[in-house]
C-alpha cells in the first residue's frame, strides 16, 4: 500500500530530482505540493519566482499546490507558526509524512525532523547523501531543464543568473561551489523533465540585486 506524502516543493532542481525519485520507486504517492510564498512580492521565498509560474509548474505536474504565506525577512517563530498550521490541516486529512529535496545539510535535516515530530509527522529525504556531481549529471541525462533564478554573488558571478543548467553551466562553476547549490550558492526553476506532463514555457527578464542576491526575473512565455 502506497504511503501518502506531502511534498515540500521549492520549484527547483533538487525538489524535482527528489520528486522523480519518489515517483520511480512507487512506494509513495505524493498528494500535493507545499511552497512558501513571500507576502507583498507574491513570489517563491528565496527563489524569487513569480507565483503564476509556480502555479503553472504544479499544473504541469498535475499536483495540487498549497501556499504558505510568510512576510519578507520572516523570523523563525512566524515561519514555524504558519507552517505548523498548514501541517495540522494535512494531518487531519491523514498525511503523516513530508518529503524534502535536501541532500546533505545535517542541521537543516535535524530542524525539519524536530518540527515535524512536534506535529506528529515524519520527514522523508529521497536524495539524501547522494553525490551532488552525480545528481547534476543525472539531471541533464534524464532530460530535466532548469534556469538559475537566484545567485549569491559572494561565491558565484552574477552572470550565472538567468543561465540554463546545461553541461557548460556545471562545468563553469568555480571550485568550492556545490554542483547542486546545496549551500545556497544558487537557486533554480525547473521548467521541463520526466515528471512534467508538459513544459512550463518561460523567458528571462530583468536581473536585479536585492538583499545581497542577484535575481533573474522569469516571465511566462
Amino acid at each position: 500500500m502506497q504511503k501518502e506524502i506531502l511534498f515540500c516543493w521549492s520549484g527547483g532542481k533538487d525538489s524535482a530530482m527528489a520528486l522523480h525519485a519518489l515517483q520511480r520507486e512507487q512506494r509513495h504517492r505524493v498528494t500535493s505540493l507545499l511552497t512558501t510564498i513571500t507576502e507583498g512580492y507574491d513570489r517563491i521565498s528565496m527563489h524569487g519566482v513569480r507565483r503564476e509560474l509556480l502555479e503553472r509548474q504544479a499544473a504541469a505536474l498535475r499536483l495540487p499546490l498549497n501556499a504558505v504565506m510568510i512576510p519578507p525577512q520572516c523570523v523563525n517563530a512566524t515561519y514555524e507558526a504558519r507552517m505548523n498550521a498548514t501541517l495540522a490541516l494535512h494531518f487531519e486529512r491523514g498525511i503523516r509524512c513530508v518529503a524534502f529535496g535536501d541532500i546533505f545539510l545535517e542541521d537543516l535535516r535535524a530542524y525539519r525532523e524536530r518540527n515535524l515530530a512536534q506535529a506528529g509527522m515524519e520527514a522523508l529525504f529521497p536524495i539524501w547523501k547522494r553525490d551532488t556531481r552525480e545528481l547534476a549529471r543525472e539531471f541533464i541525462a534524464q532530460g530535466f531543464r532548469a534556469i538559475a533564478v537566484c545567485v549569491d554573488p559572494r561565491v558565484l558571478d552574477a552572470s550565472f543568473a538567468g543561465r540554463e543548467l546545461d553541461a557548460a553551466f556545471f562545468a563553469g562553476l568555480p571550485q568550492g561551489v556545490d554542483p547542486c547549490g546545496e549551500n545556497g550558492e544558487f537557486h533554480t526553476f525547473v521548467c521541463d523533465g520526466p515528471i512534467f506532463h508538459e513544459p512550463v514555457r518561460v523567458r528571462t527578464g530583468e536581473t536585479v540585486v536585492r538583499d545581497g542576491f542577484c535575481f533573474c526575473d522569469l516571465l511566462p512565455a
